[in-house]
């Protein structure tokens, strides 16, 4: 009978244990950080205040920010601004192996730099994903953990000549404003030695000529993506040419818009030029839909940070990049453009 009773006290405290036991195992499941895994992805931009380079960081938080919600993992983005130096780019690297980040994204200061950067991350083992700045094809075939996800240069400069060959096929004398069958145009590089500001140069001025369309170029100068200096190159040609410049082709929107401030100031008048855009920025959407640009084109800034964030998940979550969409050789994304004018505009101010 002692021994019955002695059994049977013995299972209650087991049963009061094990109800206990279940009750502490539920609340270490609703503890975030107990529970959840931390992944840690740094991003080095060569420059924030770059408009465009700006909206791809803040889709790539705001991206990050939604994954984590699902509750998988704690998603940590460190996002770092070069401002144009190479040696705080290569410091901030430094920084992320150091604290064993478990993916570096890297929007290059100076892509011929690249095997730097690659160096430091293969020591530590750490993938890296370029972006916007694409590296020389010798430096990503380096190592097997080097991605890239940019926009198609070439696709972009044809789509640039076709809103002003589809402008000159539809009224030549909106394009060719004094009659002399010839476009007199002036161009806005970005920078120099960047490949998708070559590729742009090239393929826009290659698919006009091959369209039958005569050019004359009257001038053509880097302006290093920003507005200011495209102001600046811009006055000094109007002040040279005059209203002689028919068409302004500008590699990026920050430039475009620049060049719209000198027009503007310059008062040409009727005479003024065309110009044309790349990357689709809410302003010149604007600008495009107000008359001061004739077009943009869209270089999707979500789908770039989409693809981006997609890619560093997938390794950081040692997951299989090879089934991502659109990974090309095994290492490249390439996001499609858009072209925009005053016909299609407000679908495009109304998704932005």
């Amino acid at each position: 009978m002692r021994l019955i009773k002695k059994l049977s006290g013995l299972l209650t405290v087991v049963s009061i244990f094990n109800v206990l036991s279940s009750c502490s195992a539920n609340v270490k499941s609703a503890n975030y950080s107990n529970d959840i895994k931390e992944i840690k992805i740094g991003v080095t931009l060569y420059k924030q205040d770059d408009a465009f380079i700006s909206e791809i960081s803040k889709n790539i938080e705001d991206i990050a920010k939604e994954k984590e919600n699902q509750g998988k993992y704690k998603i940590i983005v460190n996002v770092a601004d070069a401002k144009g130096n190479l040696i705080n780019q290569s410091n901030q690297v430094d920084k992320f192996v150091a604290q064993n980040y478990d993916v570096i994204c890297v929007n290059m200061v100076d892509r011929t730099a690249a095997s730097m950067i690659i160096d430091k991350a293969k020591s530590a083992n750490i993938p890296i994903v370029f972006f916007n700045r694409e590296p020389v094809e010798e430096d990503m075939e380096r190592w097997n953990k080097l991605y890239y996800v940019g926009a198609d240069a070439q696709q972009s400069g044809e789509m640039q000549a076709n809103i002003i060959i589809n402008a000159y096929k539809k009224d030549n004398r909106m394009v060719d404003k004094n009659g002399d069958g010839k476009i007199q145009y002036v161009m806005l590089e970005g920078e120099q030695g960047h490949q998708d500001s070559l590729i742009r140069t090239e393929y826009c001025i290659k698919t006009i000529t091959q369209n039958g369309i005569e050019l004359e170029k009257l001038a053509d100068d880097t302006a290093n993506w920003q507005s200011a200096q495209a102001t600046t190159k811009m006055s000094q040609w109007i002040k040279s040419f005059g209203d002689k410049i028919e068409v302004v082709f500008s590699n990026n929107d920050e430039m475009a818009l620049g060049a719209i401030n000198a027009i503007n100031d310059a008062n040409i008048g009727g005479k003024k030029p065309l110009v044309v855009g790349i990357d689709g920025l809410p302003k010149a959407l604007e600008a495009v839909k107000n008359g001061s640009m004739i077009g943009t084109i869209l270089n999707d800034s979500k789908k770039q940070a989409n693809a981006i964030f997609n890619l560093a998940y997938t390794l950081a979550s040692h997951g299989n990049v090879n089934s991502i969409d659109g990974l090309e050789k095994g290492k490249y994304i390439r996001t499609p453009h858009a072209e925009v004018t005053s016909d299609n505009v407000d679908l495009y101010i109304e998704n932005k």
